[in-house]
């Protein structure tokens, strides 16, 4: 019945400690999961911090004119201050995946390999007590078959005895031999007895404390050994919860800042620096008048037609730049005229007084040099030990004439810009009505057109006297690769010449009456028509001079 007690209980403890095995195996497997599951989120806080940066990085504005020029519009700002508050953004991320690797994964590593260490010292101590604890059930189990093993010989020994005792044929050596034989088994067997009481007294010695301490206390210890592991993972959820909280004053920082810049935005300011940049300068055009052609002597010409310089009644077409108008003229790929004079009038005063500040912060900053050289000048003069005034005396008079040559040059534009600024109408009155040049064929002298210097031409030119030529205005710099190559313009509708026409200057083309000629490109308000005679041959003619009929198509259009 001991055996059988003992046999289960062996069992049991082997039982549970191969089921201990187990689930603290599983434990350090799920520490390791979590751990890299840590590992990857960190990975990917990581790549979304770089991508974050990327994006800010691709839609910063470029080191050029057009985005210095744009940084002027409060959108255009706030949409800067909103990649910069993304750069900060996306370095709350980067320090997310650090302290998630620092404070998580790299403790977590350091301690799994201490787990698996503890846990391998424990049961190794589990394995050695049950170890010993049968290797002692094994010597008991030995002392007791040799106590039984004695106990036996000593039966058979008096059994002996008393038979060769009891038989008188047996001489009395022989009974004497078998007495003391008998009484050597009885010793034997009663020391096998006291040593095996002994054995058995150690034995239920060492098996309680096998079962009630050692056991239970490694028990204990893998136990212990657990709750930390669950304490040491819960500490972990807790820090990757923390890890994010952190951030969030600064995130929220950033957020904030985007909500800052958007709501600095300035409709308002924008639109009205987009007039300021665009604004021309130029007067609108006046009524246009009524033309007599009842009349066949006196023709009056129309306010958006131009007279040439004979002052026929014929009206007279400005040049064609290109075969385009302005401003869809091509772009002369070198730099204006010096004096800006391509530009329309408020465009152009705006340039020459950009270049007089810079001329004068040039000239700024030559005097502070002279101020500078001469009064170290005059230490030399009162000190000659440290250095010989003569030797400043090239480099003076190098800055005296870069001074006098930068004068010169704000002289210049300043006489440019009084020429604009005298040119250009008061802002406070209202713009004068565009009186018609009229001429009369029978003793009558042209009427002075008071703003023919306003007159736009289809290639963006004007003049300041009616009867001058309309000289070509250069191309804007504002179009650059616009436009680069011509594109050949549909036939849009038919017209009869009603009148003959002779193109004489450039851009026009020369008709006769009753012809029949393509339309290209109707009247834009300015009084001329495009058409085109054939592949080659096209250019503009006067639109009360043609009779113009457009497809149902392009009227619908």
């Amino acid at each position: 019945m001991v055996e059988e007690k003992m046999g289960i209980c062996w069992t049991a403890t082997k039982d549970q400690f191969d089921n201990l095995e187990k689930h603290t195996q599983w434990g350090i497997d799920f520490v390791e999961r979590y751990t890299k599951f840590v590992k990857e989120r960190s990975e990917i806080e990581l790549n979304y911090a770089k991508q974050i940066r990327n994006l800010s990085k691709k839609y910063q504005p470029k080191k050029n004119s057009r985005e210095e020029e744009e940084s002027k519009y409060s959108s255009c700002r706030a949409f800067l201050s909103t990649l910069n508050e993304l750069q900060d953004y996306a370095g709350q991320h980067e320090l997310v995946a650090e302290n998630l690797t620092a404070q998580i994964i790299a403790e977590l590593a350091k301690y799994t390999q201490e787990l698996k260490a503890e846990r391998k010292s424990h049961f190794h101590d589990g394995r050695k007590a049950q170890q010993q604890i049968e290797n002692s059930w094994k010597q008991l189990e030995a002392c007791k078959r040799r106590f039984e093993r004695d106990c036996k010989e000593a039966d058979r020994a008096q059994q002996y005895f008393e038979k060769m005792d009891a038989d008188i044929n047996v001489t009395k050596a022989d009974v004497e031999k078998a007495r003391q034989q008998s009484q050597m088994r009885h010793q034997m067997a009663s020391d096998s007895k006291n040593e095996y009481a002994a054995y058995l007294q150690k034995f239920n010695q060492e098996q309680n404390d096998h079962y009630y301490t050692i056991i239970p206390n490694i028990f204990q210890k893998i136990q212990d050994m657990e709750e930390k592991r669950i304490e040491q993972l819960g500490e972990s959820m807790r820090t990757f919860a923390e890890v994010d909280r952190k951030i969030l004053p600064i995130v929220g920082k950033c957020l904030d800042g985007i909500t800052t810049a958007a709501e600095s935005i300035e409709s308002k300011n924008d639109s009205k620096q987009v007039v300021d940049s665009y604004k021309s300068g130029f007067e609108p055009p006046g009524d246009v008048e009524f033309e007599d052609y009842g009349q066949a002597m006196k023709r009056a010409v129309s306010e958006t037609s131009l007279s040439n310089s004979r002052g026929e009644s014929k009206p007279e077409k400005p040049t064609k730049r290109q075969g385009k108008l302005w401003p869809f003229i091509k772009k002369n790929k070198g730099s204006g005229p010096e004096d800006f004079s391509h530009l329309p009038p408020e465009q152009r005063r705006k340039k020459l007084q950009a270049k007089i500040d810079d001329l004068n912060k040039d000239i700024q900053k030559e005097m502070d040099q002279r101020d500078a050289l001469t009064k170290m000048k005059d230490v030399y003069i009162k000190n000659p030990q440290m250095g010989d005034p003569t030797s400043l005396d090239p480099r003076l008079g190098e800055i005296a004439q870069n001074i006098d040559k930068l004068q010169a040059e704000v002289q210049k534009f300043e006489g440019w810009l009084a020429e604009v600024e005298g040119r250009m109408p008061v802002k406070s009155d209202p713009p004068t009505k565009r009186q018609s040049a009229v001429f009369e064929t029978q003793n009558s002298a042209p009427v002075t057109n008071n703003c023919a210097q306003d007159r736009e031409s289809p290639d963006g030119s004007y003049t300041e006297e009616p009867s001058s030529e309309p000289p070509v205005k250069a191309a804007d710099p504002e179009f650059d690769d616009e436009f680069e190559e011509e594109e050949v313009l549909p036939t849009i509708g038919t017209c009869k010449a009603l009148y003959p026409f002779e193109g004489t200057n450039e851009g026009t083309i020369s008709i006769t009456e009753g012809e029949l000629l393509y339309v290209i490109e109707e009247d834009k308000g300015d009084g001329w028509t495009r058409v085109r005679r054939n592949e080659e041959q096209e250019g503009y003619v006067p639109t009360s001079y043609v009779e113009v009929f457009l497809d149902n198509n392009t009227k619908d259009s």
